[in-house]
């Protein structure tokens, strides 16, 4: 090209880290930005119906692709997304967060522009922006292009979103290409620190007559599925993940025994944790929604903690080793025990009997949430990915197991009530493909009707790009989880009946809705759905404003 401009190069190095898609909504402080977006062939600007929904479709692209981006406008645009950003900082999700803002000229002369607060204080969204970003960029003619490599560099090497701002003007200044590729930076363990953790560790380890994995979020943060594979067969331990952490391997794994969520789990899974002489963790978040509103019993003593950049062993910390390279080690040092000896049945054999049994014909009785969980199970698919939003939804698919090659993506932590709709939209896009043709992998999405009317509207983007998802809505007649917590009959909890199911015809997609309020015709909803993969498909499913998850009861109980 005749010129190269930080727009340009903010760009190449965006795709350079893996970023295909770039979602936000157009304003007149980003437009020349956005102009560079549409004419690179290498990324495609998705724009979305708001600013919020482009962060939660940047966030949910951000988890299946390792690292999303979004682009707002100043003020207004960057307020709206802030939220979505939030959400991403909470449960570690790299997103890079851009905004374009006015020009250098503007902002030294403290003028009254629009999308401002008529201060002439043009950092103060900025400033917000500094509490929920684990790094800022604030590009000047003089410091973009190191800016740009510094900023990226931390969002990949934190796991955490980080934020650029862009003035317009310095968009089209012209810069030097860069001669090379952008190389991620990649965290370096201590070898001594790192050899004697290991040696720790293992000393543990084998000395522990029943031992256990407890695996969560951090291992789908630096994508180390593999490598907790490959633990799993070196040692042969049990293992089971938190809530934040379903899916991490196919849930029909041997070893595999189910969820820990404190007192809320399965009995069995909560003895075999909480009895063991000895419990690894790997990437655990303890949070409210994870341990079963802190019911979760778990020794310090006897306690190995293996996170990010860290380990902490009882009451020490080491500090300065990755995880990989502790995963590794250990996979190479300890020995495999004979799963007899290590007194665990795997999840499997603990399913209910709906679970393993297909569930055949169906009646003309209402469809409960048992029966939803149950014949939802035998829908799955190897490699689905599944959306599941806050709420029934969540805890109701957090029983449901999940066949080899699944992901399932679910805001535990944050639990912005709408997420999951934009969120859809960021997976599909996203799609690693890990050997498999992005095609064949369906993309589901699990959302109840109130939290649905929150984003609603990013189905017309999704409809608009010709995505072909599946989405259940569970129509209970407003929000359920929180009649469950508190105000059953209270006002705030209802909410203004849609024709959900009419959406797709109303967006003028390319898609198919019905309503279904009988076991028989959610069986047929589910038959068209598995036949039909030209179209998106959206099944609104009825069931009573008070059935609730067991599990979700259970936790509440706490």
């Amino acid at each position: 090209m005749a010129t190269f401009t930080v727009g340009d190069y903010l760009l190449l190095r965006l795709e350079q880290i893996g970023i295909k898609h770039i979602f936000g909504v157009a304003g007149d402080y980003n437009m020349e930005f956005l102009d560079y977006i549409v004419n690179h062939n290498g990324i495609e600007l998705i724009p979305t119906c708001n600013e919020l929904n482009a962060s939660y479709a940047a966030d949910g692209y951000g988890r299946l692709n390792g690292i999303a981006a979004l682009i707002t406008t100043f003020g207004v645009g960057e307020l709206s997304a802030i939220n979505g950003v939030a959400g991403a900082y909470a449960e570690h999700v790299p997103v890079v967060a851009i905004t374009g803002a006015p020009a250098t000229k503007i902002q030294a002369l403290g003028s009254l522009v629009h999308h401002t607060l008529g201060t002439g204080d043009f950092s103060m969204f900025a400033r917000m922006y500094e509490q929920v970003t684990v790094a800022q960029a604030y590009l000047t003619n003089e410091n973009a292009t190191t800016e740009i490599d510094g900023v990226l560099g931390i969002c990949l090497l934190k796991k955490l979103p980080v934020y650029i701002s862009i003035p317009m003007d310095v968009a089209l200044t012209e810069v030097s290409a860069p001669s090379d590729s952008f190389i991620p930076p990649v965290f370096q363990s201590d070898g001594a620190t790192l050899a004697e953790i290991v040696d720790v560790c293992v000393n543990i380890l084998e000395k522990a007559s029943q031992p256990v994995i407890l695996a969560d979020i951090g291992v789908a943060r630096y994508h180390l599925h593999e490598q907790l594979r490959k633990l799993l067969t070196a040692t042969g331990y049990p293992y089971a993940t938190m809530n934040m952490g379903k899916g991490l391997l196919e849930e029909t794994h041997p070893q595999f025994i189910g969820i820990y969520n404190g007192a809320a789990s399965e009995e069995s899974v909560r003895k075999r944790i909480e009895q063991a002489d000895c419990v690894l963790t790997i990437g655990a978040l303890m949070t409210d929604f994870n341990t079963g509103k802190f019911s979760a019993k778990l020794d310090p003593s006897q306690t190995i903690e293996v996170h990010g950049q860290y380990v902490k062993v009882k009451h020490a910390l080491y500090n300065n080793v990755a995880m990989a390279d502790v995963l590794s080690a250990l996979s190479q040092r300890l020995q495999r025990r004979d799963p007899q000896t290590l007194n665990f049945k795997s999840a499997t054999e603990n399913l209910d009997a709906g679970f393993i049994t297909p569930i055949e014909g169906g009646s003309s009785a209402p469809i409960t949430q048992q029966y939803f969980w149950h014949r939802f199970a035998h829908f799955l698919q190897e490699d689905d990915i599944i959306v599941a939003e806050t709420g029934t939804c969540l805890f109701g698919a957090s029983i449901v197991p999940l066949p080899k090659g699944a992901t399932f993506v679910g805001q535990v932590l944050w639990g912005a009530i709408g997420y999951s709709v934009a969120s859809l939209l960021g997976c599909a896009l996203a799609k690693p493909t890990a050997g498999i043709a992005a095609s064949q992998r369906r993309s589901i999405l699990l959302v109840g009707d109130g939290s649905f009317q929150m984003t609603a509207q990013e189905l017309s983007t999704i409809l608009r790009y010709n995505l072909k998802p599946i989405i259940f809505l569970i129509n209970n007649d407003g929000y359920t989880i929180e009649r469950d917590i508190h105000g059953e009959r209270m006002p705030y909890n209802d909410i203004q009946p849609w024709n959900y199911h009419q959406l797709p015809k109303v967006f003028g997609g390319n898609g198919w809705g019905i309503k279904v309020s009988t076991e028989s015709q959610l069986d047929k909803a589910l038959q068209t759905a598995q036949q039909n993969h030209d179209q998106l498909a959206f099944i609104e499913v009825v069931m009573d404003k008070m059935d609730s998850p067991e599990v979700l009861l259970k936790m509440l109980q706490q």
